[in-house]
């Protein structure tokens, strides 16, 4: 029996037995070429980029005859990302400028675009290098002839281990024989980790050579709560984790059965429970556990590996997929939040020593008035349809808001000389997530109609810990006193300009904060959608009253450690579960 430990992309468990797929990046050399056949290597680049976008196509369709429109944005993205002549006119001038063959071109681009997206901070923006790869490889493999068929399990109860898997390859599985995945590469904010949760299979991630291992038709064991790939279990792992899964199982459907059921406290207060989303495919999943509409819907991925911003009716045609599928619940867009430099090549920055504070977010967009208004009069267009908010990100003070709500109001008066329809009293807030945001913020109340606090960057900025660090990941700590006195004041602001509070970062979906956040009078929280289950069993087992006395009693300690140790005493004691 061994072990192996990896990222739990999708949660559950399956027990079957391991197949082994080639999904390896195709072998390429790079090679000097003669001067005369510069334009015949240029010319085969051009070939196999048309090949793999017809193919691509080809599945587009056959998916789109045989399984309908869902989740084919992914497959979309892919074809986005062939459309944008960077990726021909940046390795055609290597092929000339360097003199090397078409596949060594190319993966010389890709190694580029490793580099840029390596060095953004956040997660789920680096994770989006993975569809660069994606393309370039399947390029690749055109250009080789190495021929990938669609995965096809050689008998039922298949865990299939790759070294990476597409979003093309998980969409045409059959999903009746295949029950979990296994991959060297990708992450948890991954598309295929997105798909895989959608359609509710296990899946694990970053197991180094895995698919390298003479483990084909091995039993396996695959948590995907744990992130632990056991292969050749003895006969009491086997016992024990058939006992698990069922009683995985049999909770989980416990607790989508009562995702139906109000968010309501047994003193009979209200907590809205909201969706963190980034494809409008993820809107039912929301939905089907219980979420009631959106609270942050990521607008990056339309961004990603482009020379210009996209146009407002491809905006609007994508912001208008995602509130149609989250209907007749609220949508929360947020403008784009990222930094120019490592999204938009065509937008000369030049380097930033410090991109977390750099050129990004609210700052990038209100330098760009005309491009942000695209993105605005978009969202404009689609609250129309119904309840939609606009969110701004990395507010740091009022001159910055005016000037996006100034902005706001100018896309307002377009679409109206243009006749087209818009909600003119659409919701507009920000996220507090630095701490200037949080020392003004009965400043900033009394300008807009709502707040969300980002939790992830607001405990990063205010601890001055660098969250990606791993030797500092004890420091990052979201029950410092620092942290929960910011929680207060942003709250208490709020409130007294008499508008929401809400959370969308990562604190929110973890039930083990809730009687702080609910204590504190949070209006709403945001989170993934497989965590709103457990939060709304959490939300309807206690009391507000009683969270509010757990809230204050932490504000008397002096350490995160005192304040975690005491919460878990009052978790034990007060905490109810189970409740229908």
């Amino acid at each position: 029996m061994r072990l192996f430990s990896g990222i739990a992309a999708s949660p559950g468990i399956a027990v079957g037995r391991l197949q082994v797929v080639d999904r390896q990046s195709p072998t390429v050399e790079a090679y000097l070429v003669e001067h005369d056949n510069i334009d015949t290597e240029i010319e085969r680049l051009r070939t196999g980029i048309e090949q793999t976008r017809a193919e691509l196509e080809a599945i587009r369709a056959r998916l789109a005859e045989n399984a309908g429109s869902d989740h084919l944005i992914f497959i979309e993205t892919h074809l986005l990302i062939m459309s944008d002549d960077r990726l021909f006119s940046e390795s055609a001038a290597i092929i000339e400028n360097s003199r090397i063959n078409a596949e060594g071109a190319l993966r010389r681009t890709l190694h580029k675009y490793r580099e840029f997206f390596s060095g953004i901070e956040d997660a789920y923006l680096r994770e989006r290098i993975s569809d660069v790869e994606a393309v370039v490889e399947r390029i690749l493999r055109t250009m080789t002839g190495q021929v990938q068929t669609p995965i096809s399990a050689e008998q039922g109860q298949t865990i299939v281990v790759a070294h990476d898997l597409m979003p093309a390859d998980i969409l045409q599985m059959d999903k009746t024989r295949i029950i979990g995945m296994v991959t060297e590469a990708g992450g948890r904010t991954t598309h295929a980790a997105i798909l895989a949760r959608a359609f509710r299979l296990p899946a694990l991630a970053g197991i180094d050579d895995i698919a390298d291992l003479d483990y084909d038709h091995a039993p396996a064991i695959l948590d995907g709560i744990s992130g632990t790939l056991i292969l050749n279990p003895d006969q009491a792992t086997f016992r024990r984790y058939l006992k698990l899964k069922q009683r995985y199982e049999y909770d989980e459907q416990a607790l989508l059965r009562s995702a139906a059921l109000p968010s309501v406290t047994l003193d009979g207060h209200r907590l809205e429970l909201r969706g963190n989303v980034e494809v409008p495919e993820e809107g039912a999943f929301v939905l089907s556990h219980g979420g009631e509409g959106v609270g942050l819907y990521r607008t990056e991925m339309l961004f990603m590996n482009r020379l210009e911003m996209p146009e407002e009716d491809e905006q609007y045609r994508i912001y208008s997929a995602m509130q149609q599928a989250v209907a007749p619940h609220p949508l929360t867009i947020r403008t784009l939040d990222a930094g120019g430099d490592k999204l938009l090549a065509g937008i000369p920055l030049g380097g930033e020593q410090n991109p977390a504070m750099g050129m990004r977010a609210i700052r990038l967009t209100l330098a760009m008035p005309g491009e942000f208004k695209k993105q605005l009069r978009a969202i404009l267009r689609v609250s129309a349809a119904g309840a939609t908010r606009i969110m701004f990100p990395m507010i740091a003070g009022l001159d910055e808001l005016r000037h996006a709500l100034v902005l706001l109001d100018e896309a307002k008066n377009e679409l109206a000389a243009a006749g087209i329809p818009f909600d003119r009293d659409i919701k507009a807030g920000i996220m507090v997530e630095i701490p200037s945001a949080v020392t003004i913020a009965d400043l900033l109340a009394k300008e807009v109609d709502f707040f969300s606090v980002g939790t992830n960057d607001l405990i990063q900025y205010t601890l001055a810990v660098d969250r990606a660090n791993e030797q500092l990941a004890p420091m990052y700590q979201p029950l410092h006193p620092a942290v929960l006195r910011s929680l207060r004041r942003v709250v208490e602001a709020a409130h007294r300009a008499g508008i929401p509070a809400c959370i969308c970062g990562e604190m929110a979906g973890d039930p083990f904060f809730l009687p702080i956040l609910l204590g504190l009078g949070f209006d709403e929280l945001s989170m993934n959608a497989s965590a709103i289950p457990r939060v709304k069993q959490m939300v309807r087992s206690c009391s507000r009253e009683r969270a509010a006395e757990i809230a204050t009693a932490c504000f008397s300690f002096a350490t995160a450690a005192q304040i975690e140790e005491f919460l878990k005493q009052q978790i034990a004691i007060h905490f109810q579960t189970g409740r229908e």
